[in-house]
């Protein structure tokens, strides 16, 4: 069977579109081979496109059967024939109550042997392989789903900003270098040697600086980098939603976003009740130990403090009578858990950072605990009860200062969720999480001072009530800053900006910035500031994670065309490389 040219044939249908109402029509399909069956006098073939698949029957014709058997998996080929009804429907396909009864098959182009199979989507395939050969990934439907999910996610986008009354508007890929806390990508000056762009973290600067220009609203879907370790949910290049409003507050924010989360919900048929709850961040941390609580667990962290506060187990009593807290989660019918899990549990608070965990349990009427016989039957009996624990529930139990502690119970809390299948793919809480610290301090190293830095960056505004605290005790300074959170992701992340020049002078001066280094870095930004800047706010959504969330995928790389690897590599195109001695000259660098 040889190579045709396509020649002036057009597709007539795609492989997902013919339906009973077609048949008796004559049509033209052209795809890859997804697989096929042959049955001796007749050959089906089932044709793919990203449409989806329809059955082609060879038969009644011996050449064109011949024809049929010499096909393979993913031979590019065009069928012509009449739709037909199937003798065997099959309800799980769009297509299947008809077939193509084929009277020409053409071979358009052959194919190897793929690494993997493309029609067998069940078959596990090394995350490694599928990025080398990401071209043959991106054939099987569950990418192309993704894909086409992530295209329809964006339209909206744009719809719903351009209907609001927000100008799309392009901020330059070559920017200063402006580090924003994590490192930038470098892009070295040919015609300025020795000078470097920077490829931009985000474009906040950019943003602030279009609503001085009176702009109002701006949005843009756009590329972000940062040289940063990865996780399943990092990539060294993503995509974000970005907008800036004027005269904005965090209800106008908020009243912005929320609509606009409903429609993208709604591509999956999911709803988005509104107005989202909000939480302050010191709630947060205190009843789920995170600034991103997964709320479909429940499973919320409470203070036992007074439990132990007269207790003979001294380890908790020290640790109460000094400030701290003794704090734990119920885990419901947890009472079930066996010594060996209970023994998991333990390891894994300290991995987390706890100095231990203590379990109590009421199984059947009787009080069990890793501590009964230090703390005694009514203490325990007390910490279960303060914790609302019923019988066959399990509470988990950890002391010490209060955020480390309710950290490292956020995170034991939801291993036990994942354990007990509580975190469901089709709920969707949202949460506003909001008055985030101002600053955190970050302790000095090698004989160098501690030192305040800022949580977000340095243009977020303090709250109004908290402002008299920036030169006093900058430390329970909250900023004007806030967070979108779905099922423990953070999904967008924003704030009021700063607009007053005096106060952006003194945040840089908390946070050490001297008036040379500040003119520096952002001088372009505060001579800006000089010329009548407006009240004005935004925030970021991160795309790459929200279809990641919207297609029930674990990793934003299987909603990203072309990711990179966990170590900062394109498998496919075998980037980062080298590049020859011209191009480095040319640049005046050199290769170590």
């Amino acid at each position: 069977m040889d190579i045709s040219p396509l020649g002036t044939l057009a597709r007539t249908h795609t492989a997902g579109q013919l339906t009973a109402q077609d048949v008796g029509k004559d049509v033209v399909l052209l795809g890859w081979v997804h697989r096929t069956r042959d049955l001796g006098p007749f050959v089906f073939v089932d044709l793919r496109d990203r449409h989806g698949l329809t059955q082609v029957v060879a038969r009644n014709n011996d050449s064109l059967v011949a024809d049929a058997k010499r096909l393979r998996a993913e031979f590019v080929i065009a069928v012509l024939g009449t739709v037909v009804r199937r003798e065997s429907p099959n309800p799980k396909m769009s297509t299947g109550e008809i077939e193509v009864d084929a009277r020409e098959i053409r071979l358009l182009n052959d194919a190897k042997v793929p690494p993997f199979s493309i029609s067998n989507e069940d078959a596990t395939v090394a995350e490694e392989m599928r990025l080398k050969y990401r071209y043959l990934d991106l054939r099987r439907p569950r990418m192309q789903h993704n894909i086409a999910l992530r295209h329809k996610a964006t339209m909206e986008i744009r719809k719903y900003f351009d209907e609001n009354g927000f100008l799309e508007i392009e901020t330059p890929m070559l920017a200063k270098s402006t580090p924003e806390g994590a490192r930038d990508y470098l892009v070295p000056s040919r015609v300025h040697p020795g000078e470097f762009y920077a490829l931009p973290q985000s474009p906040q600067i950019f943003k602030q600086i279009l609503m001085i220009s009176g702009m109002d609203r701006y949005f843009q879907i756009v590329k972000c980098f940062r040289d940063e370790d990865l996780r399943a949910d990092r990539q060294p290049e993503f995509t974000q939603v970005d907008l800036e409003i004027c005269f904005a507050t965090e209800d106008l924010v908020f009243s912005t976003i929320e609509p606009l989360m409903e429609r993208l919900m709604a591509l999956i048929g999911k709803p988005a009740p509104r107005p989202f709850s909000r939480m302050p961040y010191s709630e947060a941390i205190a009843t789920y130990g995170s600034d991103k609580p997964d709320l479909r667990p429940g499973m919320e962290i409470r203070d036992v403090s007074a439990a132990f506060a007269e207790s003979t187990f001294t380890v908790f009593q020290d640790v109460v009578a000094f400030g701290g807290e003794v704090r734990g989660f119920v885990v419901k019918g947890g009472a079930k858990y066996s010594r060996k899990d209970l023994d998991e549990l333990v390891d894994l608070a300290k991995q987390q950072g706890a100095s231990g965990l203590v379990w109590a349990r009421n199984a059947a009427g009787a009080i069990q605990s890793s501590a009964l016989k230090a703390a005694g039957e009514a203490t325990i009996r007390q910490a279960l009860e303060s914790a609302g624990a019923a019988e066959g529930d399990l509470l988990l139990l950890a002391a010490g200062a209060h955020e480390p502690t309710a950290k490292a119970l956020g995170a034991l809390r939801l291993h036990v969720a994942k354990k007990e299948n509580l975190l469901d793919p089709d709920r969707f809480e949202f949460l506003w999480v909001v008055d985030f610290p101002m600053f955190e301090w970050q302790a000095g190293e090698g004989g160098v001072p501690g030192r305040y830095e800022f949580m977000h960056h340095p243009f977020t505004a303090p709250l109004e009530s908290d402002a008299p605290l920036l030169e006093t005790d900058q430390g329970r300074a909250r900023a004007r800053a806030y967070d979108l959170v779905l099922n423990g992701s953070e999904i967008a992340g924003g704030s009021i900006r700063i607009h007053d020049q005096a106060i952006q002078r003194l945040i840089f001066k908390l946070l050490q910035i001297s008036d040379e280094e500040a003119r520096s870095r952002f001088g372009f930004f505060l001579d800006a500031l000089e010329y009548g800047t407006p009240p004005h706010g935004g925030i970021a959504l991160g795309l790459d994670r929200i279809v990641a969330i919207l297609g029930r995928e674990p990793s934003i790389r299987d909603v990203i065309a072309f990711p990179k690897t966990a170590q900062a590599q394109d498998l496919m195109a075998g980037a980062p490389s080298t590049v020859d001695d011209k191009q480095l000259r040319e640049l005046k660098l050199k290769a170590l």
